[in-house]
């Protein structure tokens, strides 16, 4: 991996990074061999520290500060929730409303390891959504997060029962395939098996919007990745 095709905005205090899906934040406990950003991150900076993170199937912005003070400074402002996270996610079927809340939540399943489940006991969480575009079977929705829990997102999609597309965990994990869109779908001549246009959760963090340390409000992009944004086209195509 190339790391400079993916900053979006560096300073002497923190660089920002368009996170590739299917990599991991930081290294895993189990496996050595799996790429982790942070170790990219290292070999290209050298002293980095990271602030947050995202799952290893979610794309889009992370912001690693690059000394002590700034790995304070930033920790401190995700924790106090002075920092606007925005995602984009293609979930299943139409949300009705279109706009709401969901103050659910979340704690750990009670036998499934690695899996969170809504429950008043739970830690207190906090999503807000709001509906860009329908297409029936899907939806574009874009939600902020108040609270920065663990599968957040998905867990609070999948209670208002509009799991994430291709979420193995909380919905179906089934790719999003050009005939499950297209009404006359015709494989080639030539092609033996449907390729998918998106087989990853379809879950990207857009947008981040804070200040920093010299008070300077900065407001951060990420576009959206190829895969998604070809699933959203062929929607776009073949609405209705």
């Amino acid at each position: 991996m190339r790391i400079e095709e993916h900053i979006i905005l560096e300073t002497p205090d923190f660089v920002i990074v368009n996170k590739p899906s299917g990599m991991l934040t930081l290294p895993d406990r189990h496996d050595n061999e799996l790429t982790s950003l942070n170790a990219v991150m290292k070999k290209a900076f050298g002293e980095i520290f990271t602030v947050h993170r995202l799952d290893r199937d979610t794309s889009g912005i992370i912001l690693f500060a690059r000394n002590e003070a700034a790995h304070k400074y930033y920790s401190q402002l995700f924790e106090s929730r002075d920092v606007k996270k925005f995602y984009l996610g293609i979930v299943s079927g139409q949300i009705i409303p279109k706009k709401g809340s969901v103050n659910e939540g979340i704690m750990e399943h009670p036998v499934q390891k690695g899996k969170m489940v809504t429950n008043r006991k739970g830690k207190a969480s906090l999503t807000d959504y709001e509906v860009q575009e329908e297409f029936g079977l899907f939806s574009l929705v874009r939600m902020q997060i108040h609270t920065g829990r663990t599968h957040q997102i998905r867990v609070h999609m999948k209670f208002l029962g509009h799991p994430i597309a291709v979420d193995e965990l909380y919905g179906n994990g089934e790719p999003v395939k050009l005939s499950t869109i297209k009404k006359k779908f015709k494989l080639g001549k030539h092609t033996e098996e449907e390729r998918p246009l998106l087989s990853r959760l379809a879950l990207h963090a857009a947008m981040l919007v804070f200040k920093d340390q010299q008070g300077v409000e900065h407001t951060v992009e990420a576009p959206l990745p190829k895969d998604m944004a070809a699933v959203l086209n062929q929607l776009r195509k073949h609405k209705g």
